[in-house]
């Protein structure tokens, strides 16, 4: 180090205090929005957005899932999604991409959150493992309260879509395994 006003611990603190003051004063990272007009609707989780630049945009509503397509309500919370956005200016406040390339985000229909209103109508479930949300949670509690929507169904038909995708999965699995030997004593005559 070359000598100067500072000593070395010094000017390790001045540095670490001009880092933290750079973080603090960098702007933070901004939602990606999205806007434009809703073309499609795949379920009730899922929509085609058509932005200005004419690009079609599948769109994930995040924090919430609905029923699978074959499962109990899953055409009802398709039809509860048209209703709040099919042809109608949407934005919406990408928070991520996922596996499939959907962008993940918030809709909001005018001042309109699509995503706690599918809630609040009982055409979905608050999807625990990513909501961070706690107003959601309180939109479901009213919602399975008040026999709202999906929360309406006979119990055993209200199956939390990851479960029902999981269980279909463990089907598709077992039905690609090869049936099991059969037993060799059998074949020895006795």
């Amino acid at each position: 180090m070359v000598p100067g006003p500072f000593g070395e611990q010094q000017l390790r603190r001045f540095l670490a205090l001009i880092l933290l003051l750079a973080l603090h004063l960098a702007p933070a990272r901004a939602a990606t929005e999205l806007r434009g007009h809703v073309v499609g609707i795949t379920d009730g989780d899922t929509l085609t957005l058509l932005t200005p630049g004419k690009r079609q945009v599948k769109v994930r509503l995040a924090e919430i899932d609905t029923p699978e397509s074959r499962q109990p309500y899953g055409t009802r919370a398709r039809q509860a999604l048209a209703e709040l956005t099919f042809r109608r200016q949407v934005r919406v406040v990408v928070e991520d991409t996922d596996r499939y390339g959907r962008r993940v985000g918030r809709v909001h229909a005018g001042r309109l959150d699509v995503n706690a209103e599918m809630v609040r109508r009982g055409a979905a479930w608050v999807y625990d493992q990513y909501s961070h949300d706690p107003i959601l949670a309180a939109l479901e509690a009213e919602a399975r309260a008040a026999r709202r929507g999906l929360w309406a169904l006979p119990e055993a038909e209200r199956v939390p879509p990851w479960e029902w995708r999981r269980q279909a999965r463990e089907q598709r699995e077992a039905q690609k395994r090869p049936p099991a030997p059969k037993a060799f004593w059998r074949f020895i005559p006795g």
